[in-house]
């Protein structure tokens, strides 16, 4: 049983505590106030507005041509929805190329955007801005693994750090943005095993998307968890709506999945 309430704020110090008393973290993505609202009422403990709002929204190929401007847009929809789980925004693709760029728009996103927790793609590149962001007081989500906004140099929607050399790296990467002050971290389509490993090696929490059961929490798009994203759903993701009558009971039973272990479940694992 989850050791905060429905009508208490979830803060960076509820995911920690969370994190050390095993409770699960759930997690879904939401673009405007009507779902984020729901997603509140079912107990999500942490709405991630992402730039996957550009495929999923606004029906284009990849992340990268999200702009700063929607990104506050969407982030200001969602704080007006949702008012006890924990709002982290995406940073979109080359808004963070420099510490003075990363900081400039990171306090737009907090300011106008509505944003507790500002959300960035890399490892060790990233550690100089997790740190520049952190001691201006801009809490920071990394995020391993696959990079959507590096999807081109990636070669694709691969699976990341199979190989142990790049698994090293992921690890020591993961090390290197907590020891530069990141809050969270997000893994993406990373072998169960790896996952475990960092999750164990880390005390910040751990969020994972096609990234095994042993991280502290589990994120999944809201589109693809209601089934309603067009094409193939993504291995890693489950159609919660089935057998459900209503979204806020698809909701709830993607909770209390993540909450009670069952999802995600061996065919969702790398």
């Amino acid at each position: 049983m989850s050791s905060h309430t429905l009508d208490s704020k979830v803060t960076r110090a509820t995911l920690e505590r969370m994190k050390r008393d095993g409770d699960k973290i759930s997690c879904l993505t939401a673009y405007d106030a009507s779902c984020a609202h729901l997603l509140d009422q079912a107990g999500v403990d942490v709405i991630i507005i992402g730039d996957s709002l550009g495929m999923v929204v606004q029906g284009k190929e990849s992340t990268l041509p999200v702009t700063l401007d929607e990104m506050i847009y969407h982030g200001a929809c969602v704080a007006r929805g949702a008012k006890r789980a924990l709002r982290v925004v995406d940073m979109p693709f080359m808004t963070y190329s420099t510490v003075r760029d990363a900081l400039t728009n990171a306090a737009r996103l907090m300011r106008e955007g509505g944003a507790q927790v500002v959300k960035l793609e890399g490892g060790a590149r990233m550690v100089e801005i997790v740190h520049d962001l952190t001691a201006q007081g801009i809490p920071v989500c990394g995020h391993l693994g696959l990079l959507p906004q590096s999807v081109h140099q990636l070669g694709g929607y691969r699976v990341q750090g199979r190989e142990q050399e790049a698994a090293h790296a992921m690890l020591e990467d993961a090390r290197g943005l907590e020891a530069a002050g990141a809050a969270l971290l997000v893994l993406e389509c990373v072998p169960a095993t790896l996952s475990r490993a960092i999750t164990q090696a880390v005390t910040m929490p751990v969020i994972g998307i096609g990234a095994g059961p042993d991280c502290d929490g589990q994120v999944l798009v809201l589109q693809d968890m209601l089934g309603i994203t067009p094409g193939k759903r993504p291995k890693f993701s489950r159609d919660f709506m089935s057998g459900q009558t209503s979204i806020q009971a698809a909701v709830s039973a993607y909770v209390q999945a993540v909450k009670d272990g069952s999802f995600p479940a061996p065919e969702h694992c790398f």
